[in-house]
């Protein structure tokens, strides 16, 4: 290696003289090889590597990509040894003049080690081509390895074709000129970086491919790609793919989804073959991950975790001696208990339909069958992009029987944010209305397409539907002789064998409201322990009728056995519930419980001018109402107990990861009172709370307090708490890092009396020079100015020098954003001075943003880059 370059300790470069059995080589040709080694150093300090990382880059790469884990060993004083290669004819390794295959490449490594006398245990580490190539090495050296961990590769085409960047790199008129007489493939791989490079570490990465014939093995590279089953690779590439699956050592897979060459699918494929990895994708970057995100910590921490706790695991065992956990029962026990039940059990309202018990637990079996007929087994995930109703319970339902795992993300999240998380979850099968189905074939979401209705043929081809819902139900139906319907060949349908309780049942997205939106696994024990603590903590009955004004307990109507409907309503937007809607959804199966959302509670108040007094007695009948997804102020719920006067009126505090958590209605509310805060009342049946307290500099204690008054994370323990997030590995472990605990990344405090008080989220605390402050309570200062409506208050400028801003609506909204004037300025100022904050600026704005999902919970995060750009002399417009 000629010069430095910018991370690289000069004492880790070493050259290594290796004697060549690779068949590309005459007899007793010796290679000098190129590697970035820190064993040496370690040596001469008389530390023993607990064990070593072996790195291989791949094209056009060179070990300089690896510098960022022999850094965090440096920095971090880890017993670990790291030795990143230079492939032969690649960065600063010998030129051989030969033309080298997979095979030999693999050869070459098992070489170098070699001579390294390198001893286990081994974690290969590999990315792009490098992938496969440590991976042929595992195979051939078992006695030495401990582990695998691979970063955007692929070890097989895995029925796709080559992507279009490697197409047109190998197309003869490209081929040499792009990867060798130029450096345009050099470039165009760099320029993939999410952020951009720097031009040091760009420099750095040209500089081992200076002129054309430092590029040979560059272009030999991809001429090596073995794409098509006649290529002189491929059957490498086949041995090394088919035998990876034998490999039981633990896997870590870290990705960048938005890598255009090594997309998702080859994710997905990996994770066929090797079922026992651990999965971190990293939403927002792309091929050249290492350089994208800090891998290196990540890395070391699954290094150091316990075996038994390697893959994702959930926060804690604790539920499996659980007294709930000992009771399970599955989510299909109501709809299985009622089969001659000919009452209604779920209702549509636009266009109107009924389906009875009866005729649901039927319609489930046959759908099932349908499925289980064109493939889909236990444990295969189906993405279900259909409204909340009668098609949507029976498809839950019926994957629920099946073994099957739901994948259920809100259409609100938008187009670009639904394409994450269904390409994040990667299911096989994809369930669509029209507007689903064209979003798939446009984005490529995965998935075989599946119609949630008829489709003209012309229509079905364009949009490359492989099946319908009515097709299927008709291919699962039983014939009076016992045999399928629809022509299907099996003359005896399927028997369902019971859900393992502790396997998969459903991906739950979170509503992006506090970054991209996360996938959340659930089990069918800890699906059938939220029913159970809904029903524990509400007395719901079977029996009792439910609108669910609030997508997410569609889900749970039919295993609660309440009668289900869902209002005539946009579910993507909950603003679109009007007090007509509400009341028309009441009055059609007599409901007695209605679940809706802050959002959607405020536009029934607006329009409940409109009811008549057929209306206003259905709601009349409403003995529980359940607000959840965000606060509600007390007058708000107030007007709400107006218009359902008999109802007790409850706000749970939860989010996706547990729902619910905590309890309390209308008489709590007041009888809590004003507080630093939002008080959420106690915690549900099964429920634990606990604070993890927050230090002076905002770090959070790893020690789970219950002492009231205590300021910090908020804890929580439960059956029904989520067992893991979906393929994130490294916030799965975050989340988990007090032992029995969910991390719910929420701020609060308990009160006297047992109280949980939310305080706001640890992302937007406020670390002012005189120590941290929490928002809820200083918004809620202001919100008590005359002419305020909601606000915000968050923090600008660096940790611990962040001065206060507060963001508001006003009432008449203003047309435009705006520092407020100078009256409205000076009163929430005083205002938000009395609860404890200084504020350095009052801004106005037509509405705050808000999450998709809900319509009501404040983007703080996007309102606090605004507020700074603004007060930095940015454009004054709305955020």
């Amino acid at each position: 290696m000629n010069g430095t370059f910018p991370g690289v300790n000069p004492e880790w470069s070493r050259r290594v003289r290796v004697p060549s059995t690779s068949a590309a080589d005459a007899p007793g040709t010796e290679h000098d090889w190129h590697l970035l080694d820190n064993g040496p150093g370690l040596e001469a300090r008389g530390i023993e590597p607990r064990g070593t990382l072996l790195c291989v880059h791949g094209n056009p790469t060179w070990s300089f990509l690896w510098r960022s884990l022999l850094q965090h060993v440096e920095a971090n004083d880890l017993p670990w040894r790291v030795v990143a290669v230079d492939q032969l004819d690649m960065g600063f390794s010998a030129r051989t003049g030969v033309f080298r295959r997979l095979a030999d490449r693999v050869n070459d490594l098992g070489d170098l080690t070699k001579a390294l006398s390198l001893h286990g245990p081994v974690t290969t580490v590999g990315h792009d081509w490098g992938g496969i190539i440590s991976l042929g090495w595992a195979l051939e050296h078992r006695d030495l390895l401990s582990s695998v961990v691979l970063a955007n590769t692929a070890v097989h085409p895995a029925g796709h074709g080559l992507p279009a960047a490697l197409r047109l790199a190998t197309h003869p008129a490209v081929h040499g000129w792009g990867t060798t007489t130029s450096s345009a493939f050099l470039r165009t791989t760099l320029a993939l970086a999410q952020p951009a490079l720097s031009p040091e570490v760009h420099d750095a990465f040209m500089a081992p491919y200076r002129g054309p014939r430092r590029r040979a093995g560059v272009g030999n590279f991809v001429a090596d790609i073995p794409f098509g089953p006649t290529h002189p690779s491929r059957p490498a590439l086949d041995s090394i793919s088919e035998g990876i699956k034998s490999l039981d050592v633990p896997a870590l897979l870290l990705w960048g989804p938005k890598d255009p060459v090594f997309s998702d699918r080859y994710l997905r494929d990996l994770l066929d073959r090797l079922p026992q990895a651990s999965v971190h994708r990293f939403e927002g970057a792309s091929h050249l991950l290492p350089e994208d995100r800090d891998v290196a910590a990540p890395v070391f921490d699954w290094l150091t975790t316990p075996p038994a706790q390697a893959p994702e695991t959930a926060e804690s065992t604790e539920t499996v001696n659980d007294p709930a956990a000992a009771g399970y029962r599955p989510m299909l026990a109501e709809v299985d208990a009622r089969r001659n039940d000919h009452s209604a059990a779920v209702v549509d309202i636009n266009p109107p339909s009924t389906l009875s018990w009866s005729q649901l637990g039927n319609r489930v079996d046959a759908l099932a069958r349908g499925l289980a007929g064109i493939g889909v087994r236990p444990g295969d995930r189906v993405s279900l992009l259909v409204p909340p109703g009668i098609e949507l319970t029976t498809l839950i339902y019926a994957c629920l029987r099946l073994g099957a795992v739901i994948v259920v993300a809100d259409a609100g999240l938008g187009t670009a944010g639904l394409g994450r998380a269904i390409r994040g979850a990667g299911p096989g099968y994809l369930v669509g209305i029209d507007r689903a189905l064209a979003g798939a074939r446009i984005f490529g979401w995965p998935g075989v397409r599946i119609a949630a209705g008829p489709l003209p043929a012309a229509k079905r081809k364009l949009l490359g539907v492989a099946h319908t819902i009515p097709e299927l139900l008709e291919a699962g139906t039983l014939l009076p002789d016992g045999r399928l319907g629809g022509g299907a060949a099996a003359d005896t349908p399927p028997v369902f064998a019971p859900a393992d309780p502790d396997a998969d049942a459903a991906v739950l997205f979170t509503s992006g409201s506090t970054g991209p939106a996360k996938g959340v696994v659930y089990t069918h024990r800890r699906l059938a322990a939220m029913r159970d603590t809904l029903r524990d903590t509400y007395g719901l009955k079977a029996g009792s009728g439910l609108v669910a004004g609030f997508a997410p307990f569609a889900l749970l109507g039919p295993a609660l056995g309440a009668t289900s409907v869902t209002p005539d309503m946009d579910v993507t937007s909950p603003r679109t519930l009007g007090a007509a809607a509400l009341a028309d959804a009441a009055a059609a199966i007599d409901a007695d419980t209605v679940f809706a959302s802050p959002a959607a509670l405020a536009n029934v108040l607006e329009t409940a001018g409109s009811l008549d007094a057929a209306q206003r007695r259905s709601l009349g009948k409403i003995k529980l109402l359940l607000s959840a997804g965000a606060p509600i102020p007390e007058p708000l719920l107030a007007r709400v107990q107006g218009i359902v006067p008999a109802a007790r009126i409850h706000t749970p505090y939860g989010m996706t990861e547990a729902l619910p958590v905590t309890d309390i209605d209308l008489d709590g509310i007041r009888a809590a009172g004003a507080g630093n805060g939002v008080c959420v009342g106690t915690p549900v049946a099964g429920a634990h709370v606990a604070i993890a307290a927050l230090a002076p500099d905002g770090s959070v204690s790893d020690r789970p307090e219950t002492r009231p008054g205590i300021t910090g994370e908020i804890l929580v323990r439960a059956p029904h708490v989520k067992e893991r997030y979906d393929r994130l590995w490294i916030t799965q472990r975050a989340s988990s890092s007090i032992p029995g605990w969910h991390r719910t990344g929420d701020v609060g405090h308990l009160d006297d009396s047992g109280r949980l008080w939310v305080e706001g989220r640890l992302g937007h605390i406020l670390r002012t020079p005189s120590g941290i402050a929490t928002p809820v309570s200083a918004e809620h200062a202001a919100e008590s100015v005359a002419g305020t409506g909601r606000a915000a208050i968050v923090g600008v400028g660096p940790a611990g020098t962040q001065v206060g801003v507060a963001v508001l609506e006003t009432v008449p909204p203003v047309r435009r954003a705006a520092p407020a004037g100078p009256e409205l300025a000076t009163a929430v100022r005083s205002a938000v001075a009395g609860a404890g904050l200084d504020l350095a600026a009052v801004l106005v704005v037509p509405a705050l943003p808000t999450d998709i999902r809900h319509n009501s919970k404040i983007d703080r995060t996007a309102l606090a880059a605004w507020a700074a750009q603004t007060l930095a002399g940015g454009r004054t417009r709305t955020p």
